[in-house]
């Protein structure tokens, strides 16, 4: 038996096979969807995954604003952040937050999925996400990615 036929294949920036993919928002739930959208990125659907290097897909996430959440998040959810400042922390419900960003609540819903350090944020820069159903990335030809319906 030739053993050169067991070689473990790691995949590079050169060797990976980048896909542009677009995903429908509209209606899908929104950790669910996140959770779809974070596998794609990281390239853990291809046969040739490899943990430490970017080999995953560039995703463009259409209809961002109608992205559904489940249960009370709608009343209950908040968003933190800091200013810097003593006593500067603020909070965002995420009602507010899909009605002027919308593109934020998947970034973020994302973004909480990827690992933290370099490789995430690097990761994170093959995502766009629109809140209409046009984007600038005709030009790239993206294939529909194929998600379960809700």
């Amino acid at each position: 038996m030739d053993s050169r036929s067991y070689k473990t294949l790691s995949l590079n920036l050169k060797t990976a096979d980048k896909k542009w993919v677009i995903v429908d928002a509209e209606g899908q739930v929104l950790g669910r969807l996140a959770s779809q959208i974070s596998m794609l990125l990281r390239g853990k659907h291809k046969p040739g995954y490899t943990p430490h290097a970017d080999c995953g897909d560039n995703v463009i996430v259409i209809n961002a604003e109608k992205v559904r959440v489940t249960g009370r998040k709608m009343d209950q959810k908040e968003y933190v952040r800091h200013t810097g400042y003593m006593g500067g922390q603020r909070f965002t419900p995420i009602r507010r937050m899909l009605a002027e960003k919308p593109e934020r609540v998947i970034e973020f819903a994302v973004w909480g999925m990827m690992p933290k350090g370099p490789l995430g944020r690097k990761v994170m820069r093959n995502l766009r996400v629109y809140a209409g159903t046009t984007h600038p990335h005709t030009a790239q030809a993206p294939e529909p990615a194929v998600l379960p319906k809700p």
